[in-house]
């Protein structure tokens, strides 16, 4: 595994920091490891710090009073969660499990926001994060609201072709049942839309694999949200 230094300069809230910060975040840091299936914080619990995944997937989610779960984000290596209560000091809005074995960093926030108060290059990186976040929850609240469920999954798929930096196929890191409830929708529906974009010539879906066949309906049908009968 890396050591921590080399996991902080690669993750996007510390990227680009000089090597004297760098060495103060470290400092503060503390390793904790989760098996997966494990829970991370639970919504509710006060915000007494943040973390930065190393190595693991977590997802990021809410459960109704009727007991509906809504996948809200899915986060990876080199990613920061629950950092929002950093700046509010309130309790998580939302609960934090693992999806497989994970190491995490993390972050008090007393010692934290010291190194904020210190290093004006630190909080702008936090503010950047931040904005992309509120980016990101504002295009999940338009596709679930505005959009049917074929154009909230042609538009996933679209985001993972920029994660992955591969137009042609995408690979799914998730469980169809996780992405059913990441899109809002339940996993029957899915299916019946995963096999009516591939009778129809838009993908091919092999396992957690899945070819993009046309690129441009695809993305008609992110735009536009319905399949053609």
């Amino acid at each position: 595994m890396k050591n921590t230094l080399e996991i902080l300069a690669g993750t996007s809230l510390f990227h680009g920091l000089p090597q004297n910060q760098l060495n103060d975040i470290a400092a503060i840091a503390v390793l904790k490891e989760f098996q997966k299936g494990e829970m991370i914080f639970t919504e509710g619990d006060q915000g007494d710090g943040f973390y930065v995944v190393i190595e693991g997937l977590i997802k990021i989610f809410k459960v109704s009073t009727e007991g509906k779960e809504q996948i809200l984000h899915i986060f990876g290596s080199g990613e920061p969660i629950g950092e929002v209560p950093v700046f509010s000091g309130q309790k998580f809005p939302a609960s934090a499990l693992t999806l497989k074995k994970s190491q995490v960093l993390f972050f008090p926030r007393r010692a934290f926001v010291e190194l904020l108060a210190a290093h004006t290059s630190l909080a702008l990186n936090m503010l950047a994060v931040l904005s992309m976040r509120l980016r990101q929850f504002t295009v999940q609240i338009e596709n679930l609201s505005l959009k049917e469920v074929p154009g909230r999954l042609a538009a996933y798929l679209l985001y993972l072709t920029e994660e992955q930096d591969n137009r042609k196929v995408v690979t799914l890191s998730i469980s169809k049942g996780q992405l059913a409830s990441l899109l809002g929708t339940i996993p029957e529906t899915l299916s019946r839309i995963l096999t009516k974009m591939s009778t129809q010539q838009v993908i091919s879906v092999k396992g957690r694999n899945i070819q993009l066949l046309d690129l441009e309906g695809l993305q008609g049908l992110a735009e536009h949200g319905k399949l053609m009968e």
